[in-house]
């Protein structure tokens, strides 16, 4: 499921897929990305690079069209491959770079940027 909060520049995404779930946000006011991976008990965070992102008012259009039109193929497609290499846990700086939102996601568990 998908949730836009135009007003606070947040897109929420909640997967749920038995061991591939997971919940992303996707801050465009902080201009970052996090995904709360359940099955690793991790969340990986990354800068938000608008050459490959779509604007906020695209999303619900292209997640609407996706939904309809599953045959269809979209330059638009969005893909992340992650690289961990060391985690740590968020601290108060963390929190102030990346938001709220990613914070009440990711508080407690290990990052990778």
């Amino acid at each position: 499921t998908m949730t836009i909060h135009n007003e606070e520049h947040i897109v929420d995404v909640h997967v749920r897929s038995g061991v591939y779930s997971s919940d992303t946000i996707f801050d465009y006011r902080h201009g970052y990305i996090a995904t709360r991976l359940f099955s690793r008990n991790a969340c990986f965070i990354m800068k938000i690079k608008k050459e490959f992102m779509p604007e906020l008012n695209e999303i619900g259009h292209l997640a609407f069209e996706r939904e309809t039109m599953k045959d269809v193929y979209s330059p638009n497609n969005v893909w992340a491959q992650f690289q961990p290499g060391s985690s740590r846990l968020g601290d108060f700086r963390d929190w102030v770079l990346y938001g709220k939102h990613i914070e009440n996601l990711c508080t407690g568990l290990p990052l990778y940027e």
